[in-house]
């Protein structure tokens, strides 16, 4: 704890508190509620990102905090300004990304303009939010400040809101002071919990790593490769898993990218033991359990919560990274583990992948499109995916090589974050080649954010897959057997719409227009859009094995 020198108008208390906290962005819209905070950012060494709607603000500050596991932070106005943050909000919470949202509020000790643009933010953000609370007095930021990003970064990191009056955050503090910053230890698994968590492994026949959300962490990626390469228990991920693990190593099988009948269920169905990392039931499940099949041993910052899907045998809780390291640690390989049948799973799943990569068709087909994608980036470049169909092709197709370079949501899967999350990813890592795939539907949804990422200077390329419907939705209703109806939609001219906000845009004509376009654009930098054709026709054979 230490002590300023008094007074000072709370608003500039609070960003002194962010300051401390080691925050570097703030995104998004301020408003008459908040020109008091906007004017103590004004000399701040924060940089305050103005953007084009409070939702891409949510997305930029989310991605922050997913990359970093440090907390992103987003500002807006009462009313409309914090009802623009929800989906933003439930998008971190749902995610596990840690992330604060600051809103303004007429003044709470005199009435000012009766109850024009009020609402009730706090109760309406708590049921997407770890912390919501009102701010009524200028000496409480700095603790408050301090417990809501405990909470937002302790495991399960989440979203957080703050509401600051306009009466509070111009009042003065007469002894301020600021509370350090103290990171939480997680605590360790339990020695027994380790013992039996190495019996049952020792003791499977057919053991199968599965590296969920949970594990996308650096020290957790370390341990894992080296559990890999230590026993030699091949492995799959779930979309949000993808990158923990090199998914160029000999022992990766590939990605759930649907529940159930996709290539990799041959592979959980040969198992006789799951050994599931860092799994939560937020993010959709890769398998279902039933009475009377595999084991699942459960390793995670938290126990398993209860379904009628998913039920493991045994749990190891507490810090991820370190129980695979005392894992690590006492496990011996057994002669009596059987993973033929894996890596003959494993080639069919190669060969599925392979098919198509090169095929000239126009529009591009998905196989096409994803193998491009991936000749373009280098090793540590990081693709932001949209919501849509050709998320699946990404989960499946794309080998992530290093952990947090694919950024799918498959937690909340909202359309609209593709753009924004890339423009966060820039902030973070500013020297990365950073590529945002949206579909023509998600991409409209928050484009105003061109003209953000063109003011800001970031090189960000966007690549859109036009297909003039939402193809995803598309992709369902034709698989439950309705009639092709009702899903689909016009679209701008996106070369000319991108050079309107100042961008580049390109259009890919053939398919071998797209890696030469690619490559262009992410190595001459600066924002570009590339429009692409595609044709979801291949769709239908996803849930072929």
């Amino acid at each position: 704890m230490s002590g300023l020198r008094g007074p000072i108008k709370a608003s500039d208390l609070m960003v002194r508190a962010l300051e401390n906290e080691g925050v570097e962005f703030i995104f998004g819209i301020p408003g008459e509620e908040n020109l008091d905070l906007l004017e103590s950012l004004r000399d701040s060494r924060i940089r305050l990102v103005v953007t084009r709607h409070e939702q891409g603000a949510g997305f930029m500050a989310a991605t922050v905090g997913r990359l970093t596991g440090k907390l992103g932070v987003c500002l807006a106005t009462l009313g409309p300004g914090a009802t623009n943050f929800v989906t933003a909000a439930a998008y971190a919470q749902l995610g596990a990304m840690p992330m604060m949202m600051i809103t303004g509020q007429k003044p709470i000790k005199k009435s000012k303009q009766a109850r024009f643009q009020i609402i009730d933010v706090v109760e309406m953000m708590r049921p997407v939010t770890k912390f919501a609370r009102q701010i009524v007095h200028g000496a409480n930021i700095p603790s408050t400040i301090r417990e809501a990003i405990r909470l937002a970064e302790e495991e399960r990191p989440g979203a957080v809101h703050l509401e600051l009056p306009e009466d509070i955050a111009e009042e003065q503090v007469a002894e301020p002071f600021l509370f350090d910053p103290t990171p939480a230890r997680r605590p360790a698994a339990e020695d027994k919990a380790i013992r039996q968590a190495v019996e049952m492994i020792e003791g499977a026949r057919h053991p199968l790593l599965l590296v969920g959300a949970g594990a996308n962490r650096k020290r957790t990626s370390k341990q894992l490769t080296r559990f890999v390469e230590q026993t030699g228990i091949p492995f799959i991920c779930t979309q949000m898993g993808k990158g923990v693990i090199d998914e160029r190593h000999v022992q990766y099988l590939g990605t759930a990218a649907l529940s159930d009948n996709d290539s990799v269920h041959d592979a959980i169905a040969a198992a006789d033991l799951v050994i599931n990392v860092g799994h939560d039931v937020i993010e959709k499940p890769p398998f279902f359990m039933s009475p009377g099949g595999f084991d699942v041993l459960h390793i995670s910052f938290a126990s398993a919560a209860v379904d009628a899907i998913y039920f493991p045998q045994k749990e190891v809780v507490g810090d991820i990274a370190n129980a695979v390291w005392q894992i690590n640690e006492t496990i011996r390989n057994q002669e009596h583990w059987d993973f033929s049948t894996f890596k003959r799973v494993q080639k069919k799943v190669e060969e599925h992948v392979s098919e198509k990569s090169d095929d000239p068709s126009f529009p591009l087909v998905p196989q096409r499109l994803v193998a491009d994608v991936r000749r373009a980036m280098p090793e540590d470049g990081i693709v932001c995916l949209d919501n849509g169909m050709y998320k699946i092709w990404f989960a499946r197709n794309y080998e992530a090589y290093q952990p947090n370079t694919i950024l799918l949501d498959n937690a909340l899967a909202t359309m609209g974050a593709g753009l924004p999350s890339a423009i966060g990813a820039s902030f973070v890592y500013p020297d990365r080649k950073i590529l945002a795939v949206c579909g023509d539907g998600g991409f409209m949804m928050n484009s105003q954010e061109l003209e953000t990422a063109v003011r800001t200077k970031r090189d960000v390329t966007t690549l859109i897959l036009r297909d003039d419907s939402y193809g995803m939705i598309r992709w369902k209703q034709g698989d439950g057997g309705f009639p092709d109806w009702g899903l689909e939609f016009g679209n701008p001219d996106f070369v000319a719409y991108a050079e309107s906000y100042g961008a580049r845009g390109y259009r890919v004509k053939k398919a071998d227009d797209l890696l030469v376009l690619l490559r262009k654009c992410l190595d001459e930098g600066g924002v570009n859009v590339i429009e692409c054709p595609v044709d979801y026709a291949e769709n239908a054979s996803l849930r072929k094995r």
